[in-house]
């Protein structure tokens, strides 16, 4: 339940090393080191600030640059809502258990 930035801080307070803590994200799985902002199409910085503004104030007046990571968040919440629910369970009555 941490953001980048929240990752981040955690690691410089646990002392991570500076080389680890500035390599810019991939996901390891393209031998070209794509990164996860090349592929994602936002920073991760963009993508908080777009959570943040999601969940508070939209009156306010944003960039051409702010609606586009806009849709870029809005996209892959939508294709991933599914994960950030619970799961069916089926509980089953006490008089039915052995």
């Amino acid at each position: 339940d941490l953001t980048k930035t929240e990752v981040y801080a955690l690691g410089r307070y646990l002392g991570v090393s500076r080389d680890i803590l500035s390599a810019r994200p991939t996901d390891g799985l393209w031998e070209d080191n794509r990164t996860d902002e090349s592929q994602i199409g936002a920073s991760y910085d963009e993508l908080e600030w777009a959570m943040a503004y999601e969940a508070g104030d939209k009156s306010r007046d944003i960039t051409d640059h702010q609606k586009n990571v806009l849709e870029v968040y809005r996209k892959f919440n939508r294709a991933n809502r599914h994960k950030m629910e619970p799961i069916p369970v089926c509980t089953i009555p006490g008089e039915l258990k052995l």
